[in-house]
């Protein structure tokens, strides 16, 4: 009796699974069959990356750092890559310090302006104008605003995350955070910083020209992902004993 019942738990599971995976399946052929009588710009909108709906121009911003990033001006953006990667070379491959390129630069500049100081003098002629340097203060309040916006949300995610209150975000969170842990450990947080500063000036121009052909395939993954998961919910996540606050919540 007791095989025959856990037999039967088993296929009940089992059935459920398949019967979420056909509905999905369904769900699936029968979008792409009713979307393909539809105009091309419907079907631009419904296929898209990340269930994105604006151009990827306009996701990041539309402003001059989309078009940095989008090669728009293909000068600028070679400029600032070109940029980055002597800083990298500079500081990760000859191993030359921060702090002692300032003061090189500082000591170089000091000296090229009280030399031309002092030729002006010797010859009566009137030195220099050194102008005067001012930063505003209206910037930097509008970063560090932003920066104590984004903070705050981010601890917020933590805090909703921390409560037990979503499985499935908390498992990502998990997962994401030890694969950055384990980046870490290859190389250090400059290389890992320019390796992100070169895929955010790569990846999505190479996608914007090839979307058209990531998309499809980006739909066939997803709900592929969305099988896997359905499979790992019923089998171990259904099975982990929920805490108070989630049925304090419900």
């Amino acid at each position: 009796m007791a095989e025959h019942s856990e037999s039967g738990g088993v296929s009940a599971v089992m059935e459920k699974i398949s019967e979420k995976i056909h509905a999905l399946d369904s769900s699936s052929s029968s979008d792409y069959d009713s979307d393909s009588d539809k105009p091309a710009s419907v079907q631009a909108q419904i296929y898209r990356l990340f269930g994105r709906e604006k151009p990827v121009h306009k996701v990041f911003g539309g402003g001059k750092p989309a078009d940095v990033l989008l090669w728009r001006n293909k000068k600028i953006s070679a400029s600032v890559l070109g940029g980055a990667t002597a800083a990298w070379v500079l500081f990760e491959l000859v191993e030359y310090h921060l702090l002692t390129l300032v003061c090189h630069v500082l000591i170089l500049a000091l000296a090229i302006l009280f030399l031309w100081s002092i030729a002006h003098t010797f010859i009566n002629k009137t030195p220099p104008r050194i102008p005067e340097v001012h930063l505003p203060e209206e910037p930097f309040l509008q970063v560090a605003s932003a920066l104590r916006i984004e903070i705050n949300q981010g601890f917020a995610v933590l805090r909703n995350i921390a409560s037990g209150r979503d499985l499935k975000k908390f498992l990502i969170v998990i997962a994401g955070l030890w694969v950055l842990s384990t980046v870490g450990t290859w190389c250090n947080f400059l290389t890992l910083f320019y390796i992100s500063f070169v895929l955010l000036h790569t990846v999505p121009v190479l996608y914007e020209k090839f979307e058209d052909k990531v998309d499809p395939f980006a739909e066939k993954a997803m709900v592929e992902i969305k099988k896997q998961y359905l499979v790992f919910d019923a089998k171990v996540l259904s099975k982990i004993p929920r805490g108070p606050l989630k049925g304090k919540l419900a």
